[in-house]
C-alpha cells in the first residue's frame, strides 16, 4: 500500500497492533481493566493482554451480543471492561446490547472495533465495518475515536482507559503510515492540525490522513496551500477547529473510510451548517457496499485515494 508515499511518510504498524501492545503494556497501570473477547483475540490483539493477564481476560466465544452484556455486567461491578471484535461484528451484531447495556446506563465499557473499513480487502464485504462510526456516534454519551497511526493509537488507548464512560475505538487491519514519529498531543475532542494552508482544509481520520497529506503535497506543488487536520475524534467533534478552518480557508474536504451517511463528513457538516456554511466536498465509500479484493485495488475502485482528495478539492476551489 502506497499511502503516504508522496508526502514521504514511512509505513508503520497497523493500528490494531499498536492497540494490542498498548493495552498489554498499560495492564499494570490500570489493574481494574479486564478484556472480553468474541473468539477473535488473535486478530484484535487483545490476545497479547490475555497472555500477560490470563485471570483478567474472558473469551465468550462467537457471541457478540452476549460479549457486550458480559462487559456491561463487569463494568457495573467496577471494572473497566474492554470488549473487542471486528468492527462489523461488534457494532452490527451487538448494537441493541451496546445501546441497552452500555450507552443507556453509561457504563465504563470500551468498545474496540478492529478490521474497520474496506481496506481489510480479501476478508470480504460481510466483514467490512463501514457503518460502525454512524452506529456508535448516534448513541448518547459514547465517545467515538478513529486514530491514525501507531503513536496516536497508543495515546488513544491510554486516553480510553483514563476516560470515565463508554468509548468506541476504531482500528484497521493493514499497516498505516507513520504520521506521528515522535509522539502527539492526544486528547479526545481535540483535533491535530498537521499542515498549514489558507486555500482549503482537508479534514480526515484513520487511514485517510496519510492520503490527505499526500493530496496536500500534490496541491502544494500546483500552488494551492491545503490545511490538513487529523480529526481523530468524531464525537465529541472539535467544533472550534472546524469553525476556524471554515473561516480561514473558506472550503473544506472531508475524507474517511466509511459510508457517506453518519460518519465524519456528517459530523463536520452539522458544525459548518450551523455556524459557518462553506463549500464542501466529500471523499468516502458513498452509499454502497464494496466487494472483496486487493486492498489497494479496493481503495482505488471506491475512490479513496490521494488523487480523489485532490479532485474533490479542485471541485470547490
Amino acid at each position: 500500500m502506497a499511502i503516504g508515499e508522496i508526502s514521504g511518510l514511512k509505513m508503520g504498524q497497523a493500528t490494531r497492533d499498536a492497540f494490542g501492545e498498548a493495552l498489554r503494556d498499560l495492564g499494570d497501570q490500570f489493574p481494574e481493566v479486564v478484556t472480553v473477547d468474541g473468539d477473535v483475540g488473535n486478530s484484535t490483539r487483545t490476545e497479547w493482554f490475555a497472555q500477560k493477564f490470563p485471570n483478567r481476560s474472558f473469551n465468550v466465544g462467537i457471541a457478540e451480543s452476549n460479549m457486550v452484556s458480559v462487559a456491561g455486567g463487569l463494568a457495573a461491578q467496577g471494572k473497566t471492561a474492554v470488549v473487542a471484535s471486528f468492527a462489523c461484528f461488534l457494532l452490527n451484531n451487538a448494537f441493541d446490547q451496546i445501546r441497552m447495556s452500555v450507552a443507556f446506563p453509561n457504563l465504563n465499557v470500551k468498545l474496540v472495533g478492529s478490521h474497520a473499513g474496506i481496506s481489510i480487502g480479501e476478508d470480504g464485504p460481510s466483514q467490512m465495518g463501514i457503518e460502525d462510526v454512524a452506529l456508535a456516534s448516534c448513541l448518547p454519551g459514547v465517545t467515538v475515536c478513529v486514530p491514525t497511526d501507531a503513536v496516536s493509537t497508543q495515546a488513544a488507548t491510554k486516553a480510553m482507559l483514563e476516560h470515565n464512560g463508554p468509548v468506541y475505538l476504531r482500528l484497521g487491519r493493514p499497516k498505516a503510515p507513520v504520521v506521528y514519529p515522535d509522539g502527539c498531543d492526544f486528547q479526545f475532542g481535540k483535533s491535530i492540525q498537521l499542515t498549514d494552508g489558507d486555500d482549503i482544509t482537508i479534514i480526515a481520520n484513520g487511514l485517510m490522513v496519510g492520503m490527505a497529506l499526500d493530496a496536500a503535497k500534490s496541491l502544494k506543488d500546483s500552488g494551492i496551500a491545503a490545511r490538513v487536520i487529523d480529526m481523530h475524534t468524531v464525537k465529541p467533534i472539535d467544533e472550534e477547529a472546524i469553525i476556524k478552518a471554515a473561516t480561514e480557508t473558506g472550503r473544506i474536504v472531508v475524507a474517511e473510510e466509511h459510508l457517506a451517511a453518519g460518519g465524519l463528513g456528517s459530523a463536520v457538516s452539522m458544525v459548518t451548517a450551523r455556524t459557518r456554511p462553506v463549500p464542501m466536498s466529500f471523499v468516502n465509500v458513498g452509499d454502497q457496499y464494496a466487494e472483496s479484493g486487493d486492498p489497494d485495488g479496493l481503495l482505488e475502485k471506491y475512490g479513496l485515494t490521494a488523487g480523489n482528495i485532490v479532485e474533490a478539492a479542485r471541485s470547490i476551489l
